[in-house]
């Protein structure tokens, strides 16, 4: 039976994206701590490398476990805000290069659904864009999402998608992803409840970073896996990672098309990639983690939002043989763009569509429809 809910959501609508190039992550766990000049970032570093550094420094390890408060309790910015930790040992850090890693809030926008989209300036001056987005709901539970973004820019260039427009720069590094989710709680003044990999970027093209950011956001800043969503559009092999780590989070795969003709008018980056393909690896990571895979599906006017889409798209689900659950989210323009949003008239159908196609088919799929919004104030990254 499939379950139909209007979410309002302006972020969520960014899981548009795309992939190409095949990538190998290393394993979470690391096995020595890095001391060169680039990694010498205290935030990221889990409890046991935060005592091995507190005794590098002729330190007591309990040192190390108030740096760890500092960072992810007390959420200290600097090394000299570290008031518990003798002048001496905060002296030695700075002199030997280390550092917090926080970024600073360059600008910060807020919606009238309380949605607060903020820029984030890193080290080298590059911006990044992180999105709060505040939930409660008819019990009075209160749920915070922080949409994080793992690349500065995107190389990927999906058609609709603002970010791919502007271009691609670099990754970002772990205590720059985890840095995003403080800086949600900063301006919020409430703990994350949720992170979604869903910014700016591709996170499959920077698994290595992604990954090392998800463990400390669970094991170190205290946010469930199971509240975690990593997005991808789909770049070879790397689900095939991703399931091997057996995390308890949800796969969101920005599929946008029930074919491979038509999905890579969308998505260029998906001729690398057979639909067919993407799809198996998608029931692999079922099997491997039991976590049902979320497939997002942006609703272009005239182009993937008819009746035979929504036919189709249920037809390639019950191929699968396994419960999903499908986000329909109709298009913000952006400007320079030949898409167009649906009218709603069109997108309650291809709901309806999709509703009553799912149970002819018998297919146990959750639907939700993403009522994406544009912002009321614009957040240029000029």
């Amino acid at each position: 039976m499939a379950t139909l809910q209007h979410v309002c959501s302006a972020p969520l609508a960014r899981a548009m994206r795309s992939g190409a190039a095949a990538i190998v992550a290393s394993p979470t766990v690391r096995s020595s701590l890095p001391h060169s000049a680039e990694s010498r970032v205290l935030l990221g570093l889990a409890e046991p490398e935060l005592r091995q550094l507190a005794i590098d420094f002729g330190q007591q390890s309990y040192r190390g476990k108030q740096l760890h408060d500092l960072l992810y309790k007390t959420k200290a910015k600097e090394i000299q805000d570290f008031s518990h930790l003798p002048q001496a040992f905060r002296d030695e850090l700075r002199e030997a290069g280390w550092r917090v890693g926080r970024s600073p809030v360059h600008r910060a926008v807020t919606a009238a659904d309380g949605t607060i989209k903020m820029l984030i300036k890193l080290e080298d001056n590059r911006l990044i864009e992180t999105v709060g987005i505040p939930v409660e709901d008819d019990k009075g539970s209160f749920r915070l999402t922080a949409c994080v973004s793992s690349q500065v820019g995107c190389p990927l260039r999906c058609s609709f998608c603002a970010t791919g427009k502007g271009g691609y720069s670099r990754n970002l590094q772990p205590h720059e992803i985890v840095g995003q989710v403080l800086a949600i709680e900063e301006i919020f003044k409430h703990r994350v409840t949720n992170v979604v990999f869903m910014g700016m970027g591709e996170p499959m093209l920077n698994l290595k970073s992604v990954l090392e950011a998800h463990r400390c956001l669970n094991k170190d800043v205290k946010i469930g896996q199971r509240m975690m969503t990593i997005s991808t559009v789909g770049v070879p092999n790397t689900i095939k990672i991703l399931a091997a780590h057996k995390l308890q989070s949800t796969l969101a795969v920005s599929l946008h098309a029930p074919n491979q003709k038509l999905r890579e008018t969308i998505v260029p980056s998906a001729k690398s990639y057979p639909l067919d393909a993407l799809m198996a690896d998608c029931m692999d990571y079922f099997l491997q983690t039991g976590r049902r895979v979320s497939f997002e599906y942006t609703l272009l006017a005239g182009i993937n939002d008819g009746s035979e889409h929504a036919v189709a798209l249920a037809e390639m689900l019950h191929r699968c043989g396994h419960g999903y659950h499908v986000n329909l989210i109709p298009y913000n323009p952006i400007e320079g763009s030949e898409y167009r949003r649906p009218y709603k008239k069109a997108v309650n159908y291809t709901c309806v569509t999709l509703i009553i196609i799912s149970q002819l088919f018998l297919i146990n799929t959750a639907l939700t429809l993403i009522m994406s919004i544009m912002l009321d104030l614009d957040l240029s990254l000029s």
